[in-house]
């Protein structure tokens, strides 16, 4: 198991660009689904996910040390919808992490987002690189992206805004896209106007001082939260229940932030069985907030007033 360490987050700020040896950061399993394509070498597929695999879990995205056991888990899953004859791939990606409670068996979601405007040109065989200061493909551009996103929410999760630097070299990543010579179809996940749920706009709101109180929240909701409910279910409840209000906030001032619905789509079932076990007052309150921050749900939510 994975032990919050004060270096952690000491050490994200030294960060390197992909280079050199050492513990790699992720343990990531990728798959590719080509189901509705028809007729296509499906070899082809199987050659992506091993380019893409190899990329992610051999590339050492910072300079800090991992042991094995440490390693974030993280699944991509590409589904492709098409292919054009010049190589032009539609595809959405499905990108989930995890990391372990303190003291528990138990794995909590840190990111669980589906990005429908994931296309990209791809052969087979085609060899993948990452430069931080070109952009090279967009197809390793989105999975780079995507690395330094899984390893931000991570620091974030163990200390305040922890996920900075990471963040910050995600930002930089959409910069290069947007000014590089690709298909509108490429473009289309990177545009600064047009989507409130694409890449950009989650790493803008990430980046935003407006989402700083959430980010801290994030922080309280993991490591003062979950990582102490084996000792103290009750106060590690109340603290997680004391900061939703945050997540009100947030949605009113960006009615259509990307943050607080990737944050939902990570953290409903998990909110639903912690409540399940709350005071009648905390699950009154808790059901209260999410008619407001996630009314899609509030179905779901109601099950807490069946636990008695």
């Amino acid at each position: 198991m994975r032990l919050p360490i004060g270096l952690y987050t000491v050490l994200c700020l030294l960060l390197l660009f992909p280079a050199g040896t050492g513990a790699q950061e992720l343990r990531c399993t990728v798959s590719v689904n080509a189901d509705q394509v028809d007729g296509s070498n499906k070899e082809m597929f199987k050659t992506l996910q091993q380019t893409v695999s190899d990329f992610v879990n051999t590339t050492r995205w910072t300079d800090m040390v991992f042991a094995e056991q440490e390693r974030i888990e993280c699944t991509m899953m590409f589904i492709i919808n098409s292919v054009s004859t010049d190589g032009l791939v539609d595809a959405s990606l499905q990108v989930q992490s995890r990391r372990p409670v303190y003291g528990t068996s138990y794995a909590t979601t840190l990111l669980n987002i589906k990005d429908n405007d994931c296309a990209f040109t791809y052969q087979e065989y085609d060899r993948m690189d990452y430069q931080p200061t070109q952009f090279t493909s967009n197809l390793a551009a989105i999975v780079t992206y995507y690395c330094y996103l899984i390893i931000g929410y991570d620091l974030d999760s163990y200390s305040k805004l922890g996920g900075t630097p990471c963040f910050q070299l995600c930002e930089q990543i959409a910069g290069n896209a947007q000014t590089a010579s690709v298909t509108d179809s490429e473009l289309a996940g990177w545009k600064a106007f047009g989507s409130s749920n694409n890449r950009h706009s989650l790493i803008n709101n990430l980046m935003d001082e407006a989402f700083r109180d959430y980010r801290i929240y994030f922080y309280q909701y993991h490591r003062l939260g979950l990582d102490i409910m084996s000792a103290n279910a009750t106060n590690g409840r109340a603290t997680i229940s004391e900061g939703l209000s945050v997540l009100k906030e947030a949605k009113q001032a960006r009615p259509s932030s990307f943050v607080v619905s990737s944050f939902m789509d990570a953290k409903n079932d998990e909110l639903t069985n912690l409540f399940s076990k709350a005071t009648d007052s905390e699950k009154s309150r808790f059901l209260t907030l999410m008619e407001s921050v996630d009314p899609t749900r509030i179905t779901q939510y109601e099950k807490v007033k069946e636990e008695k």
